[in-house]
C-alpha cells in the first residue's frame, strides 16, 4: 500500500499511531512501528531526560522509523528539541503552538516534520512554515481539540482543498472501514489514537483501558473551552466540572479544580473517579484490548474488505 504518507515516513502502512500523552511510551511506539506503521513517542507526559531514555529504548526495540509528538507548549521545549536531535530521531509531529518555532531547526538537522491542526486556517500556516506534511484532527478525537468543533468528516476535504503537502486525518478513527472513508475524502493517511490507548503494549493504566472497552456512546465530550478544550470520559472529576459551570464558574475556578497531574492521576495510575480520562468518541467502537500487531492487522483487514464493498455498489 504505497502513497505520499508511506514515502514520506518509509513504513508499510500510511497508519501513523497517535503520540498520547501517558499512552504512548516506547513500547507502544516499537510495537506499532515493528507492525508497519509510523509509532510516536508522546512527549508531552515525559520529563526530558525520560524522553531520552524512551527513545533509546525505542531504538533497541525496533529497526524501523519512529517518531516523536512533541507538544511546542512544553516548559523545557528547547532541551526536549536538543534531545531529539542528539538521538538522531528522524521524524517530529509537533502540536499545540506555532510551526515557525522550530520547523526549518528540525528541518535543518534532516528531521522530516509533521504539524497537528484542528482548522483549515492553521493547515494554511503549517504549510506556510515549510512542514512535510499536515495532521488535520477533527474534534472527535480525544485529548485537547480545536475550539472550533469542525469534525474530521468535514474538516479533511477543507483541508485538502486548501493545502498541497500530504494530509493525514485524525479523530474519530479506529477501524479500517473509518481509514477508508476518511482517504475517500482526500487524506493520504490517518493518524489513530484512541484504539491504540487499548492496546497491550500502550502506558496506560489498565482501569483506564478498561473504561475505554466499557464506553458507550455520548460517554465523552469536549469541555474547558476557557482554559484548552479536551474530550474526556463523564466521571465524578467531569461532573465537578459541569457543577462548577452550572453555578456560573470563572476561568480562576477552573483552574483550581483542574489542579496539577490530574492527566496522570486518570490515566497513568488508573483512578477513574478524580482522574481526567482523555479519549475519543470512537472509543464507542472499540471492545477489546489487544496486541498492537493484532490491532493493526484487523485495520488492514478491514480496509481491504470495505474497498471491495465499496467497488461492488
Amino acid at each position: 500500500m504505497q502513497n505520499k504518507i508511506t514515502s514520506l515516513f518509509n513504513i508499510k502502512y500510511p497508519i501513523v499511531q497517535a503520540g498520547m500523552v501517558w499512552a504512548s511510551g516506547w513500547r507502544l511506539a516499537s510495537a506499532a512501528s515493528n507492525a508497519g506503521i509510523l509509532g510516536l513517542i508522546g512527549a508531552g507526559s515525559m520529563y526530558p531526560e525520560v524522553l531520552r531514555e524512551h527513545i533509546q529504548k525505542c531504538k533497541k526495540a525496533t529497526d524501523k522509523p519512529f517518531g516523536v509528538n512533541v507538544p511546542l507548549l512544553y516548559p523545557n521545549i528547547d532541551k526536549v528539541m536538543d534531545i531529539i536531535i542528539a538521538e538522531g530521531v528522524k521524524i517530529v509531529f509537533t502540536s499545540a503552538g506555532n510551526p515557525k518555532t522550530w520547523t526549518s531547526h528540525l528541518q535543518s538537522h534532516g528531521i522530516t516534520v509533521v504539524h497537528v491542526v484542528s482548522s483549515v486556517k492553521f493547515a494554511l500556516k503549517a504549510q506556510e512554515a515549510g512542514v512535510d506534511a499536515v495532521v488535520a484532527e477533527g474534534f472527535e478525537a480525544g485529548g485537547h481539540n480545536g475550539r472550533d468543533e469542525t469534525t474530521t468528516l468535514t474538516l479533511t476535504p477543507m483541508v485538502k482543498e486548501q493545502i498541497s503537502v500530504p494530509l493525514i486525518a485524525a479523530g474519530g478513527i479506529a477501524t479500517g472501514e473509518g481509514m477508508l472513508a476518511t482517504m475517500v475524502l482526500g487524506a493520504d493517511g490517518v493518524q489513530i489514537g484512541s484504539r491504540f490507548v487499548a492496546s497491550e503494549e500502550a502506558s496506560s493504566h489498565i482501569n483506564f483501558k478498561q473504561k475505554v472497552v466499557d464506553a458507550k456512546e455520548g460517554d465523552t465530550q469536549l469541555t474547558l473551552k476557557e482554559l484548552a478544550p479536551v474530550r474526556l470520559i463523564k466521571n465524578k472529576f467531569f461532573e465537578d466540572i459541569q457543577s462548577l459551570y452550572a453555578k456560573g464558574t470563572t476561568k480562576e475556578e477552573l483552574v483550581e479544580l483542574l489542579g496539577r497531574a490530574r492527566a496522570k492521576k486518570g490515566m497513568f495510575e488508573g483512578d477513574l473517579e478524580e482522574g481526567e480520562l482523555e479519549i475519543g468518541q470512537i472509543s464507542g467502537l472499540i471492545h477489546d484490548i489487544l496486541p498492537v500487531s493484532k490491532i493493526v492487522e484487523n485495520l488492514i483487514s478491514e480496509f481491504d474488505s470495505a474497498k471491495k464493498n465499496v467497488a461492488d455498489l
